[in-house]
């Protein structure tokens, strides 16, 4: 994902654990994007003068400021940056009130990577800051997915996923032909803490294939001892 220059999209992550910020860097980066971090509201705001920032992720407790008072001095410096925040709050009135406040978005922790990603691409895309028309679509053969609708299909059929088939059938398709691997993707589509087991990727591996291969030929496919791989069904 590039802005309409061309030049990748910018991100700062601002978060107290060095966890989170390690993670999520390292994983933006991988994207493509460029990324700075900061550990307080003060460092965040300094930051944000100097790289001038696309979007910010941004952690609801601070050791200095809260995120509501980093937000609104981020909108009086960038009134277009784009906000998602990041936090362990999760009541409804949290949640209203970050968006009262002027925020984008907001995910709870644990989180998982691949969602995180996908709402950073939203709200850059609908801000207008990238040049990428209809990367909401994905394609695979006759496997649709519509990201901002949460939409599923299959030869034309919806079908319905919870929230976490989708995020996982998310990263096979963004990664269609591609073999991954069981702690690839723990890594993506879990929560950034998670301490499941490997068992859990095979659980929902066959929660999809009963959806998406069922009566079809199968998508789907086991590499032993290796991973899984999304690919069309043979012409």
């Amino acid at each position: 994902m590039h802005r309409p220059d061309g030049k990748p999209v910018r991100v700062l992550v601002v978060d107290d654990e060095p966890d989170v910020t390690d993670v999520l860097s390292g994983v933006m980066t991988r994207e493509g994007w460029e990324v700075r971090t900061a550990s307080d509201g003060a460092g965040a705001l300094a930051a944000a003068r100097v790289f001038r920032p696309d979007a910010v992720v941004l952690d609801w407790m601070l050791p200095d400021l809260d995120g509501l008072r980093v937000l609104a001095a981020l909108r009086r410096e960038a009134p277009s940056v784009c906000v998602l925040f990041l936090t362990a709050r999760d009541a409804v009135e949290d949640r209203i009130a970050g968006i009262t406040a002027g925020g984008d978005d907001y995910v709870t922790k644990p989180f998982s990577l691949e969602e995180v990603l996908a709402r950073l691409r939203g709200l850059l895309r609908r801000a207008g800051m990238t040049a990428e028309p209809g990367a909401h679509l994905l394609a695979v053969g006759d496997l649709t997915m519509d990201e901002e609708a949460r939409e599923v299909r299959r030869g034309g059929a919806v079908v319905d996923l919870s929230r976490t088939e989708f995020e996982l059938l998310r990263f096979l398709m963004r990664n269609p032909r591609r073999v991954l691997s069981k702690d690839q993707i723990l890594d993506r589509v879990w929560a950034y803490d998670f301490g499941g087991r490997a068992h859990i990727v095979e659980l929902y591996i066959s929660y999809l294939r009963k959806k998406i291969d069922a009566g079809r030929i199968p998508m789907i496919h086991t590499v032993r001892g290796v991973g899984y791989v999304l690919k069309p069904e043979s012409p």
